[in-house]
């Protein structure tokens, strides 16, 4: 569980990201949750686009898809959101978040 410091930490450096998946008519499938799991090992922070075909509700979808991961949900804003996921291979840790 992260505090909300860490979460605003977490969102400011989020803002200047691109989405780099999308949920589109078909929904949330296993494909998606292994590649959204790959990315967050990788970068640790991840944006998904939410496309209005896909008629879910963005909290909902935020946090299902961080239960199934084991991240946490950054930020879920109009058909957008954050999820971010500690890395647990040292040479992809990235971010540093700010102490308790």
């Amino acid at each position: 569980m992260i505090t909300s410091k860490q979460r605003a930490y977490l969102r400011k450096l989020a803002h200047g990201l691109e989405p780099i998946f999308q949920i589109g008519k078909d929904g949330v499938s296993e494909t998606l949750i292994e590649g959204i799991g790959k990315a967050l090992e990788k970068r640790e922070i991840v944006k998904v686009h939410i496309l209005e075909s896909a008629l879910l509700d963005t909290r909902e979808t935020c946090d299902e898809i961080a239960r199934e991961l084991g991240a946490e949900p950054v930020q879920a804003i109009g058909n957008k959101f954050t999820l971010y996921r500690e890395s647990s291979d040292e040479k992809n840790k990235k971010i540093e978040l700010p102490k308790r």
